[in-house]
C-alpha cells in the first residue's frame, strides 16, 4: 500500500517545519516503509495539492497519508483514519493574536477541526502531547516522535574549555524568524540588563529572517544588537562557534530544535523556565524568567560565575544530547509500527470513496 507524505510546503527556506520533514518523514528515515513524497512548485500548487489533490488520491484508493507540514486540508476528513498528522505545537489555536493573516486563514481552522475529528496523530515532544489532550478527542492516540539532533552547522566543541572564563566583550547568539512568537525583544532588554550588570560590552547576533509584525524593526537601533537575516550552515557555524550563549526568549515552543544543535558547539543555552524547556534540555540549561530582564541578567552571571564554566557545559551539553538522541531513537521504532499497521493491504476501494461517489 502506498504511503504518501505531504511535501508540498518544502522549497522555501529551510526553517524548522521544512527541516523536521527532510529529517523525520523522508525515505531514509522511514525505512523500510514505502514512501511517496507529494510535492509542488510554487504557492498556488501547493495550496491545490494540499486542498483538492490530497483527498483525491485517498478518495481513489486505500492509500495512507503523513502531513508533516500543514495542518490537512478538511477535505480530508472523510479519510481521517489514514491520515497522520505531525504536530509541531499548538500555537495555531492558543495564540491566535501572534498569528500572520494568512496563518489564520489558511491553517488555524484546519488545525482545530483536524484535533477535534481525527483518532491519531503524531507529536514532537511530551509537553506538546499533553497540551494536545485539551484539543483532542478523549480516545486520539498521540504517538511520541522525536527528531535526533544532528550536528547541522558542522560545529565543534573541541576548543571552547580553553576559552577565555571572562570572554571579552560577552557574546550571545539566538536563532529563529524574527516575529512576535520568538520574543526576541526579550532577549534584547536581557543583553541591556547583562550591560549593567558587569558585562558592558555584551552583544546580542540574531539570526534568521524577517518574519511578520514589526520586531525586525524594533531591533535594529537597539546597542550590542546585530540582525544577521537568513544565512547559510557555514555561516551559522561561524557565529555559533565564535558566541559565549545561546539565548532563547520564544513565548512557546513545540521542541525548539535549535537549542539542541546549539550544544554541539558546547555553548550553556538560556531558556525560558517552562516545561518544554526543561524537557528539552534536562538538567543543562539556564532557565530564566524573560519578563524580568534584571533577574535573567542575574542568573546567567552568576552560572558564569564559576571558574571552570566552560567545560561545565560542554560536558552537560554532551550529556544532554546523548539522551536526547537515545529517546528519538526508541521514538522511530514505534512510529514505524504504527505506520505500518495504518498501511495493512485492504481489499477494493476505500470504504469512504464509496460514500462520496
Amino acid at each position: 500500500m502506498t504511503i504518501y507524505v505531504d511535501n508540498t510546503h518544502l522549497g522555501r527556506h529551510v526553517t524548522g517545519l521544512e527541516r523536521i520533514t527532510l529529517e523525520l518523514f523522508s525515505a531514509a528515515a522511514l525505512a523500510p516503509l514505502d514512501i511517496v513524497p507529494v510535492t509542488a512548485r510554487g504557492l498556488r500548487q501547493m495550496l491545490t495539492t494540499q486542498t483538492f489533490g490530497l483527498p483525491m488520491r485517498l478518495a481513489v484508493s486505500s492509500s495512507v497519508l503523513l502531513c508533516p507540514g500543514f495542518p490537512p486540508s478538511p477535505l480530508l476528513r472523510p479519510f481521517a483514519s489514514r491520515v497522520l498528522p505531525y504536530i509541531h505545537d499548538d500555537f495555531l489555536i492558543t495564540r491566535r493574536a501572534e498569528l500572520n493573516m494568512r496563518a489564520r486563514l489558511y491553517m488555524a481552522g484546519p488545525f482545530k477541526l483536524a484535533l477535534r475529528h481525527y483518532p491519531r496523530f503524531l507529536a514532537n515532544s511530551g509537553d506538546t502531547r499533553r497540551k494536545l489532550a485539551a484539543h483532542c478527542r478523549s480516545d486520539a492516540e498521540v504517538t511520541l516522535y522525536r527528531p535526533a539532533v544532528r550536528n547541522v552547522f558542522g560545529l565543534d566543541n573541541g576548543q571552547r574549555s580553553a576559552r577565555d572564563v571572562q570572554p571579552q566583550p560577552l557574546r550571545l547568539i539566538a536563532l529563529g524568524t524574527v516575529e512576535p512568537r520568538k520574543n526576541f525583544a526579550a532577549a534584547a532588554k536581557i543583553l541591556t540588563a547583562l550591560r549593567m550588570q558587569g558585562f558592558p560590552d555584551a552583544t546580542l547576533d540574531i539570526v534568521g529572517r524577517p518574519g511578520w509584525g514589526g520586531d525586525w524593526q524594533a531591533l535594529e537601533g537597539q546597542p550590542g544588537v546585530t540582525l544577521h537575516g537568513y544565512q547559510s550552515a557555514d555561516r551559522v557555524n561561524q557565529l555559533l562557534d565564535a558566541a559565549d550563549l545561546f539565548i532563547c526568549t520564544s513565548h512557546d515552543e513545540g521542541l525548539g530544535l535549535p537549542l539542541l544543535e546549539a550544544q554541539y558547539a558546547g555553548l550553556p543555552i538560556i531558556a525560558p523556565d517552562a516545561a518544554i524547556f526543561r524537557e528539552v534540555l534536562g538538567d543543562s540549561g539556564i532557565h530564566i524568567d524573560t519578563a524580568d530582564p534584571a533577574s535573567a541578567a542575574a542568573r546567567i552571571a552568576a552560572a558564569l560565575s564559576d571558574q571552570d564554566w566552560r567545560a561545565r557545559y560542554v560536558a552537560l551539553a554532551e550529556r544532554n544530547l546523548a539522551r536526547w538522541n537515545e529517546l528519538a531513537r526508541g521514538d522511530r521504532e514505534n512510529v514505524i509500527s504504527l505506520i505500518a499497521r495504518l498501511a495493512q493491504p485492504r481489499e477494493g476501494v476505500s470504504p469512504e470513496y464509496r460514500r462520496l461517489a
